[in-house]
């Protein structure tokens, strides 16, 4: 009979589709099968920083995480009282700032200066125009790129030590 080891686990909850998409990517590349940590990925679906926060804090409600992160904008809704809400709640914060097209620019070392709108326009030739799918990233954000990307930009960083890394 087989050996039962316990797995630690990891909740990430990110803001939107392209979060969670990423996440996904993120999880393919460092937490495989049978490594010894559970990751589960689940999508707040938008409204601002507070609502991110709020919804995690919904979700470790209902089941046990032994780490709990959440990948948030912090252009809309992100103040201190959030940040306390969540420090109190044990949920780590993964912040994008301003937003997470920007962090995602700046990952591939170019300028993530301007609005919103046309920084989603700026990245969205990077992952074939559609940032909802996990297989867009693989291209232009492999181990590699993620790895150097984690000395320019401490959210990758702090991302990729809660896979252990």
């Amino acid at each position: 009979m087989a050996i039962w080891k316990a797995q630690r686990t990891l909740l990430i909850v990110g803001e939107g589709y392209h979060e969670e998409a990423f996440l996904n990517h993120v999880r393919q590349i460092y937490a495989p099968r049978g490594c010894g940590l559970a990751v589960t990925i689940k999508n707040a679906r938008g409204k601002g920083a507070m609502h991110v926060v709020e919804w995690t804090i919904k979700q470790i409600a209902n089941a046990h995480f032994d780490v709990v992160a959440a990948m948030l904008d912090t252009d809309e809704d992100w103040s201190p009282s959030v940040a306390k809400q969540a420090r109190k709640k044990k949920i780590q914060v993964l912040p994008s700032d301003p937003c997470f097209d920007a962090l995602m620019l700046r990952v591939l070392g170019m300028n993530a200066e301007g609005e919103a709108k046309a920084l989603k326009k700026k990245l969205a030739p990077y992952l074939g125009n559609d940032p909802t799918q996990r297989k867009n990233y693989e291209p232009h954000f492999g181990k590699d790129c993620l790895e150097a990307g984690r000395t320019r930009e401490p959210t990758i960083d702090a991302l990729l030590k809660l896979f252990g890394e």
